[in-house]
């Protein structure tokens, strides 16, 4: 880990964190919520080692990059704003991309605005269409119809009243809640209840230490949640800033990785959106979909070899 090189860089009017190690073509790793760039530590060193140049931002919002104070600020244009300009102060013309979580998400709009910025793409936990079953309907109103007002994404959406909810439990407590949960059903938060209300996490899982639930907490106890809140609360101005691009394709090669725990995967409509072909239709170039057994959501944590290599099959070929 001390290998790991860490830097500030100036872009599209933020300064970013960016940990980066090894020498070669760029892979990109792009995290979720609630996360860093610490989430891809073990593809950095295993990747790094087979002769890639290795790049992770902490995402706007997120660790030491800054956080605008408005949630109009977290649109996609303005998070893929800031990818390109990373990539123009590196000097780096192409990448390969990884994505997970939000991460996925903005590697999806990445794709659709900049293509031509894009070698590859291995996607992990989101479809490209995470609300296919209803496009033409708003992403939040399409969750609430679905699942009502206690919804994460939906309770999410009130300015400063997840981050009181939050403030309840400890932060480390908080990461290990989300980070070990297995629950595949929708997270459903009643406000009486609150994220305090979780069951307390079992003994950590072998793939997580307390050094790595320390490290979030450390850093989410500086910078608090709301930079990564602000992307729900964006959800629908980038869905309307994006209607220039509908039905835009993904023209650029892709792997999607999830694992049958993954609470995405057991999204209403999605495993037929993947089965049916209209995952395909949407991206084209879609060339495998790997469905891990026994694994749930933070799967590049939890299985870090296994989707190191995932990850280098695939993008060797390009």
């Amino acid at each position: 880990m001390e290998k790991i090189e860490h830097s500030t860089v100036t872009t599209n009017g933020i300064k970013m964190h960016v940990a980066s190690i090894g020498s070669g073509p760029v892979i990109l790793f792009l995290h979720g919520f609630p996360e860093l760039w610490y989430s891809w530590r073990h593809q950095l060193l295993s990747l790094s080692s087979l002769g890639y140049r290795c790049v992770a931002p902490d995402l706007r919002g997120y660790g030491d990059t800054d956080a605008p104070p408005s949630a109009a600020s977290y649109t996609a244009l303005h998070i893929v704003g800031d990818l390109v300009g990373l990539l123009d102060a590196m000097g780096v013309d192409q990448v390969y991309l990884v994505g997970h979580d939000w991460g996925a998400i903005i590697a999806w709009y990445f794709c659709r605005l900049r293509p031509d910025r894009i070698k590859a793409l291995v996607n992990m936990s989101v479809t490209y269409r995470p609300w296919a079953w209803h496009p033409e309907v708003k992403p939040v109103d399409g969750f609430r119809a679905l699942f009502g007002d206690d919804y994460y994404v939906c309770r999410f959406q009130e300015p400063g009243e997840t981050e009181e909810d939050f403030a309840q439990v400890d932060t480390a407590k908080l990461i290990k809640k989300i980070l070990t949960s297995r629950d595949t059903r929708p997270p459903c938060i009643p406000k009486e209840i609150g994220f305090r209300g979780f069951p307390d996490p079992p003994t950590l899982p072998s793939w997580l230490s307390e050094e790595d639930v320390n490290y979030f907490a450390s850093k989410f106890k500086k910078s608090g949640f709301t930079g990564g809140l602000n992307y729900y609360r964006a959800l629908d101005l980038s869905f309307e800033l994006m209607a220039p691009w509908t039905g835009v394709q993904i023209k650029v090669p892709v792997k999607f990785i999830v694992g049958d725990l993954d609470i995405t995967y057991h999204t209403p409509g999605v495993k037929e959106y993947i089965r049916n072909g209209d995952f395909k239709r949407d991206v084209p170039f879609l060339q495998e979909v790997v469905v891990m057994e026994g694994v749930a959501h933070f799967l590049n944590q939890e299985k870090p070899e296994e989707i190191s290599m995932h990850i280098y099959d695939f993008i060797k070929k390009f």
